[in-house]
């Protein structure tokens, strides 16, 4: 019997996740028990799998999104909207759960903190060089942070101070709600402990692109919108992405010309970036790859941005980037 008010909500988001749903609803039931309890709701965006009978053999409240434009933000609004704990425990459905990580983000929550969110890492760092590389993408010192990602803890009053996730968002809606919670005044915690287990999923190059394009469709996206507020979010990003990508298609360019000279220029930034991110890990190779990958992705997050502009320009609304 669940309780009328429970501490916790766990708000799961998904879309055609399937074997992953089902992992992700295994681990919220091995989860450590927490003082008052928890709910479960998932949250469906038109799955055309059978995600919904998965999440209702797990005794998991499930709302349906309408079919039409459904965006991780829609869904987030629509789990924490109907859900009854102090705070929302808000995870993707191709996640798993860190047993502990309930218990301890609660502990590490002082009155003036919204957010706490622990360490994603990858579920199989070691499947290819995408995982390998993509997996120290989140990786991030812990304390005081500016933003969350997806899997996050926060106070359901912080959420109801900002009105929830911008609906009219198709990627960086986290960060948005992030800024908007600082700008009241509201702190997000990243604390050094594990949370959960990611399964990327990503085998061929379209789907690198296609992730860091919309990653690239964010900066711009956010960039715009945030330009006249208090606390701006990722114009600094957007405009050194603009300048690397460049930089990088002319050093590609001039291969015709000199292509030693190109390859010892290649060469020397990746190794320079590996460096800089050694404290991510000891191993040399996921370095060494890191540090191509930290380039490399300059072209389609810029190729994004330019999405975003062309979209804005012709006054068009783009729907879901999937890049499962």
């Amino acid at each position: 019997m669940l309780p009328v008010s429970p501490k916790i909500s766990i708000v799961i988001i998904g879309r055609n996740e399937g074997v992953r749903l089902e992992r992700c609803l295994a681990s919220v039931a091995a989860m450590l028990p927490v003082e008052g309890g928890h709910e479960t709701i998932y949250v469906d965006s038109a799955s055309t799998d059978n995600s919904v009978s998965i999440a209702q053999s797990f005794h998991a409240r499930v709302i349906a999104l309408d079919p039409q434009r459904p965006t991780a933000a829609k869904a987030r609004n629509a789990g924490w909207q109907a859900a009854h704990g102090d705070w929302i425990l808000f995870l993707d459905g191709d996640t798993t759960l860190d047993p502990h990580f309930s218990r301890l983000a609660l502990a590490s929550a002082t009155p003036e903190v919204a957010v706490v969110w622990g360490h994603r890492r990858e579920m199989f760092p070691d499947a290819n060089v995408f995982h390998r590389v993509l997996d120290l993408d989140w990786v991030y010192a812990p304390g005081l942070t500016e933003f969350c990602g997806g899997d996050a803890l926060i106070r359901r009053e912080a959420l109801v101070a900002v009105n929830g996730f911008d609906a009219s968002l198709i990627a960086g809606e986290e960060p948005e709600m992030c800024a908007r919670l600082r700008e009241l005044g509201y702190k997000i915690r990243h604390i050094d402990t594990a949370m959960t287990r990611h399964d990327l999923a990503i085998t061929r190059w379209s789907q690198y692109w296609r992730r860091a394009s919309r990653a690239g469709y964010a900066y711009a996206q956010m960039s715009w919108r945030t330009r006249d507020r208090t606390v701006q979010l990722w114009a600094t990003e957007a405009q050194g992405n603009a300048i690397r990508a460049m930089a990088i298609l002319m050093l590609l360019a001039s291969a015709y010309v000199a292509p030693i000279l190109a390859l010892v220029l290649l060469t020397a930034l990746t190794l320079r970036s590996a460096y800089r991110s050694r404290w991510k890990t000891n191993d040399w190779f996921s370095l060494l790859c890191y540090g191509a990958h930290s380039h490399l992705q300059q072209l389609p997050i810029f190729a994004g941005q330019l999405a975003f502009w062309c979209d804005l320009a012709q006054d068009r609304r783009r729907g879901l980037i999937e890049y499962k």
